[in-house]
């Protein structure tokens, strides 16, 4: 039988994990013609989810768990997951079950049509305010426009990966990461499955305002160069705007007559191109503090436990 690793990346999910292990119980019973294998991803929890993953071992041989160190955050979470994956396929959900595991099915019937990547696309938000929908919805028109590769908008981490996409995927060993671009640009067959996103079954969005804002920026800079252009463009439209009033006022003095005054318009002036200064600066510091941190070329994640008898390949550095 082809096996298949649903990875699920956790991080204080004790309430939600138990529903999340019932539905996926009763899909992997009801596909027997597949041999499953549930691989938690314990990303430094504070909560009861490790001992709650401790449980569901002693009662499925299916399950087994990769526990990191600290919490990396869910991109590196991801990475831990990819790493320590094995099977023909991997399926990546989340553990609040707002993406239906149901669509299971669905999606390994494209993977044996030939397809290598098949992704849940939403087509409503249940659970989330008016503010984070449009705010997503203008962020990912944004990044369509100015990304170097197409992203498809309204997608989530929710989808089957083909053996080779995730030893594609294994590759990218950035720590600055956006895997939502990332699985864009490994490239392959894929195919899209339309689904309307639940609330969050149990428990708290681990997902602030700030977070999203830094996940924003680093889909941003990760993948397309266009706000160093657009502060370049800025700053030659502000010369030329200067240099015309220049020649502007020179005409104004020699052949009219006229001194230029206004200290406030002068004031005006110099804080405008004060603060597309900054911005510039800042821009060039997003882009040059990326590069920093790549060339420490540290371990994305350190593991301090894992199932003893899961195969992997090894690309972290295991203490403890």
């Amino acid at each position: 039988m082809k096996q298949i690793c649903i990875l699920i990346p956790a991080y204080n999910e004790q309430e939600a994990l138990p529903y999340l292990y019932e539905r996926l119980k009763r899909i992997a019973d009801q596909l027997t013609n597949y041999s499953f294998s549930f691989l938690f991803v314990n990303d430094g929890s504070t909560d009861g989810t490790l001992a709650i993953i401790h449980n569901l071992q002693r009662q499925d041989r299916r399950v087994c768990f990769v526990n990191l160190s600290r919490n990396y955050g869910k991109e590196i979470a991801m990475v831990a997951g990819f790493d320590h994956a094995s099977g023909d396929a991997a399926i990546l959900l989340d553990a609040d079950l707002q993406d239906p595991p149901e669509l299971i099915a669905q999606m390994l019937e494209y993977w044996e049509e030939g397809y290598e990547d098949v992704y849940a696309k939403r087509t409503s938000r249940k659970g989330e305010t008016w503010f984070k929908k449009w705010s997503s919805k203008k962020y990912y028109e944004v990044l369509q426009k100015i990304s170097t590769i197409n992203i498809p908008k309204d997608t989530g981490d929710f989808r089957l990966l083909d053996r080779k996409c995730v030893e594609a995927l294994k590759e990218m060993r950035e720590s600055q990461r956006y895997t939502k671009g990332l699985f864009s640009f490994v490239g392959f067959k894929k195919k899209e499955i339309l689904f309307e996103r639940d609330a969050r079954i149990a428990g708290s969005t681990k997902w602030n305002y700030a977070k999203l804002f830094q996940l924003a920026i680093d889909g941003i800079t990760s993948f397309s160069v266009a706000p160093l252009r657009l502060a370049a463009l800025a700053g030659s439209a502000i010369l030329v705007i200067c240099v015309l009033m220049l020649v502007f006022f020179f005409i104004e003095s020699v052949f009219l007559g006229r001194t230029p005054t206004g200290a406030a318009g002068i004031i005006t002036v110099i804080l405008f191109l004060g603060g597309i200064q900054l911005v510039s600066i800042g821009l060039l510091g997003e882009y040059i503090g990326r590069i920093f941190m790549e060339t420490k070329n540290r371990p994305l994640y350190f593991v301090e436990s894992q199932t003893e008898s899961f195969a992997y390949q090894d690309k972290s550095r295991r203490i403890g």
